[in-house]
C-alpha cells in the first residue's frame, strides 16, 4: 500500500507541473510518469538495478523540466541589447564548473550598437556552491580586493567586481545557500549595466521554480 501511495504522489506532482509547461515538456512529463510506473513495477519484482535505472531516467527528465521553468526567470534584454534563449551552461566561464553536479543555465546578451556582451548564469545545487559562497560572504576577502564591492539588490547583497582597464564586470549573488547567480560582462562602459541586469532578475520566481 505504501508504494502505491508514493506513486500516486509522484504522479500528481508531475501532472501538476504539466499545466505550466509547453507541449514539448508536457510530452516529457508523460514519459516521466511511464518511467516512474515502470520503476515501481521493477522494484516490486525485486529487480532493483533495473528499477534504479528507470528512476534515474525519470529524475534526469524532471531536472530538464525544472530547468525549462527556471530558464523563464532570466531577465529580458535591456534597451539596446538583444538576448538569446537561456540554455544549459556552456564550457566557458563559470559554467565550466557546473558539471560537478547540480543544474546550470545561462543566457547571453549582445549590445546592438557596440561590442558589449553580458552572460547571465545560474548554478543550482552544485557541491561547489558552499565553498564559493564562503568566499563571497567573507567581508575580509572582499575588502582586500580593490576592485570588488558589495551592493544591495533589494533585500539581497551581491558582490561586484569591476576591471575598468579591461572593461569587464562580474556580479555574483548567492541565494539561499544553494543558488549562485552571476552576470559577467565584457566591453562595457561601466559596471552599471551588469548590476542592473542582475537587479532585473526575478528572484521570487527563481526561488519558486527551484524549490525542493
Amino acid at each position: 500500500m505504501k508504494s502505491k501511495i508514493t506513486l500516486t504522489h509522484l504522479k500528481a506532482a508531475v501532472l501538476a507541473s504539466v499545466i505550466t509547461l509547453p507541449a514539448a515538456q508536457s510530452a516529457l512529463a508523460d514519459e516521466v510518469i511511464e518511467q516512474i510506473e515502470l520503476g515501481l513495477e521493477l522494484y516490486q519484482e525485486q529487480e532493483y538495478g533495473a528499477a534504479i535505472t528507470e528512476l534515474e531516467f525519470a529524475i534526469e527528465d524532471m531536472r530538464k523540466m525544472m530547468s525549462g521553468l527556471i530558464a523563464q526567470t532570466f531577465p529580458e534584454a535591456p534597451g539596446g541589447w538583444t538576448a538569446q534563449e537561456a540554455s544549459s551552461g556552456s564550457s566557458g566561464g563559470a559554467a565550466a564548473m557546473f558539471g560537478a553536479g547540480g543544474t546550470s543555465l545561462e543566457r547571453v546578451y549582445q549590445q546592438e550598437d557596440g561590442n558589449g556582451q553580458l552572460t547571465a548564469s545560474m548554478m543550482l545545487d552544485s557541491p561547489l556552491i558552499q565553498s564559493m559562497g564562503a568566499m563571497f560572504s567573507n567581508p575580509a576577502i572582499i575588502a582586500a580586493q580593490p576592485n570588488m564591492e558589495r551592493v544591495r539588490l533589494g533585500r539581497e547583497a551581491a558582490v561586484v567586481k569591476w576591471e575598468p582597464e579591461r572593461s569587464r564586470a562580474e556580479v555574483t549573488l548567492m541565494l539561499d545557500g544553494r543558488i549562485m547567480m552571476q552576470v559577467k560582462g565584457e566591453n562595457l562602459g561601466s559596471q552599471e549595466i551588469a548590476v542592473d541586469l542582475m537587479r532585473d532578475w526575478d528572484l521570487a520566481a527563481v526561488r519558486e521554480q527551484s524549490a525542493r
